[in-house]
């Protein structure tokens, strides 16, 4: 029963595996540079230029030395110098385009990545964001997809450069004596030892800083959200305390890579220096016995150099390379989730419902335990229904179905005679509006929230539905009135004032289905006054489910649903229920008299409810 909910959330630990995927996910990082081929190929050319112009420079150095200065020719030396100024302003304008066009490449294939991220996102079902933390799909979204723009603009072009002016150095030694560059060549090994145990600690420890770097932003993004209970409960030590802890242990995995660090490049540094002691003191003997001219020993010295600083920018790239593979190992797990609720191929339409909602033996469960068991229950077009019942009942599970936010495990949900599941998602949803008790507002204006996004709705229609639900009143006092800018969660209103924006955002849509879940929850009187009369207006000629714990709100309400461990146990009017003297006779004498008044006036209610 909870298999499939197994099977279709995402709980990731953001651990990558051990075993390298290299090569498996380089080839799918390869794919986002497709559209960009010949761009691509222009930097790649650039970058070739860039490293022959290079490679010219110790060859000029040679030429000057054994054709000018030992000869003392400074008409050819100032010829050569000339040449050698116009190769580095070459080179200079090489590399800028270079780098512009590199940059521009990895910041279009990161705007496309995040699109797609973000759209994959939105597609998810309820379930998968039940089980994982804002703050890690904040670190796919942000961090990985940062460590994969350095790759992008830093990492898999570049190569190209390294390994061309490598590849250059070394023809270029070879032409000018290859004794010499096979004593230059002789430290290789040594140099493929250290960069072997390098690759393999940093990719290890690469795990350990994406792992506890998405536990940082995790922890953060709930206390900063729950910073009012934070502050309520006095937890700030204790909360302190284990973000010290986690930042600790980010902390130690990055200053595990900065120690693998700086053993690698000193150690590069002193296998280069080997290499250039290697070249002079046999370069010496060949200049005394005649086979080696000081041009060449210059130029070897010189392209010595050259070579080990590619090579240590290889390592740099494989370090963006590793974080950029420990990224997309986590970027990809991602997007490879299947969204568990799709529209089918044919998906049902229509362009208005009649709102006839039906639910046929229904079962579901988040996880193991079954939440709702065996519900039927039928709701008439037009008919105004409440859902009563202690907590954890089943009550917000049960509308949630209606707009399949989740897929049930048993039973069936008919909308106007057609299973949910039938239905093209879009449309089914376009056809409901919702009230929640906590009130989601975003950033930004007053108009904005209303609308949600929906511009095809006037401002004079917004203004209307304002008025019909006594919002208009409050607005106008706000400094903008409804350009008035609302702040994070709308942090800068009352929660009544909350709660009639999103009365307006429901009756604006004008949906023929309805749902209130706990509209007059936690706000005064006086807001409940005015949310009360706004619902007169709001529930008329449309199918409306209302969740209620102050059951003074649903008394005339055509009828009342009575949930009790997940099943219907009641269904009536108010005076239908309170002369069964059942679950719902209950509820209210303890709402209005207390639990003492019930125990010791049994009958005393009941007259007073029929009244």
């Amino acid at each position: 029963m909870g298999d499939h909910w197994k099977k279709t959330a995402f709980m990731d630990d953001d651990r990558i595996a051990q075993k390298s995927y290299d090569y498996r996910l380089f080839l799918r990082l390869l794919r986002y540079g497709r559209p960009f081929v010949p761009l691509i190929a222009a930097a790649v050319t650039l970058i070739v230029v860039a490293a022959g112009l290079e490679i010219v420079g110790p060859y000029l150095t040679r030429i000057a030395v054994d054709r000018y200065i030992l000869t003392g020719d400074s008409q050819g030396l100032l010829t050569i110098i000339l040449l050698y100024i116009l190769v580095l302003l070459g080179s200079f304008g090489v590399r800028y385009g270079q780098i512009l066009l590199t940059q521009y490449i990895g910041q279009k294939m990161i705007y496309d990545l995040r699109d797609q991220i973000f759209s994959h996102l939105q597609r998810l079902h309820q379930q998968f964001f039940d089980k994982n933390p804002v703050g890690r799909l904040m670190t796919r979204v942000t961090s990985d997809v940062e460590a994969l723009n350095q790759m992008f603009t830093q990492g898999i072009v570049m190569i190209f450069g390294d390994v061309f002016l490598i590849t250059g150095i070394v023809m270029m030694m070879f032409s000018l004596h290859s004794g010499l560059a096979l004593w230059t060549l002789s430290v290789l090994p040594l140099l493929f030892l250290a960069s072997f145990l390098f690759r393999k600690k940093v990719r290890r420890a690469y795990n350990q800083v994406r792992f506890h770097l998405a536990r940082i932003n995790a922890f953060l993004q709930e206390r900063i959200s729950g910073m009012p209970v934070v502050q309520a409960f006095n937890r700030e030590d204790r909360d302190f305390a284990e973000f010290r802890s986690i930042n600790w242990k980010y902390t130690e995995a990055f200053i595990r890579t900065i120690f693998y660090y700086a053993l690698f490049y000193p150690a590069v540094e002193l296998i280069s220096s080997a290499a250039l002691a290697l070249i002079i003191f046999r370069g010496g003997w060949l200049i005394l016995d005649g086979t080696v001219t000081l041009g060449i020993l210059i130029a070897f010295i010189q392209y010595t150099r050259m070579f080990f600083r590619p090579i240590s920018d290889l390592s740099e790239k494989y370090n963006i390379l590793q974080a950029a593979l420990a990224a997309s190992e986590r970027i990809f797990h991602l997007l490879d989730i299947p969204p568990a609720i799709v529209t089918p191929a044919e998906g049902y339409r229509r362009t208005r419902l009649e709102g006839h909602i039906q639910f046929r033996n229904v079962w579901f469960a988040y996880y193991d335990d079954w939440v709702l068991r065996g519900i039927h229950l039928d709701i008439l077009p037009g008919q105004r229904v409440a859902l009563v019942g202690h907590t954890g009942a089943g009550k917000t599970t049960l509308v949630r179905l209606i707009g399949r936010l989740y897929d049930i495990q048993k039973g069936q949900i008919l909308i106007d005679g057609v299973d949910i599941r039938d239905w093209d998602v879009h449309n089914l949803r376009s056809h409901m509006a919702v009230v929640l008790q906590d009130v989601f507002l975003f950033s930004g204006t007053v108009l904005e929230n209303i609308r949600l996004g929906h511009n095809d709705i006037t401002r004079e229609q917004v203004i209307q539905a304002a008025k019909m639900v006594n919002a208009h009143d409050f607005i106008t006092t706000l400094p903008g009135g409804y350009d008035a800018e609302i702040k994070e969660r709308g942090g800068n209103l009352s929660l009544g004032q909350k709660q009639l924006l999103s009365l307006a955002r429901a009756l604006v849509m004008n949906p023929e289905v309805l749902i209130l879940d706990e509209a007059t929850a936690n706000i005064d009187s006086e807001a409940e006054a005015l949310i009360q009369e706004a619902l007169q207006v709001v529930l008329k000629h449309r199918t409306a489910i209302v969740i209620a714990h102050r059951l003074s709100t649903i008394q005339s309400m055509d009828k009342i649903v009575v949930l009790h461990k997940g099943r219907v146990r009641e269904v009536g009017t108010h005076q239908q229920l309170l002369r069964k003297r059942g679950i719902y006779y209950k509820l209210y004498r303890l709402q209005y008299q207390g639990p003492l008044a019930v125990r010791r006036h049994p009958g005393s209610l009941v007259e007073k409810g029929k009244g």
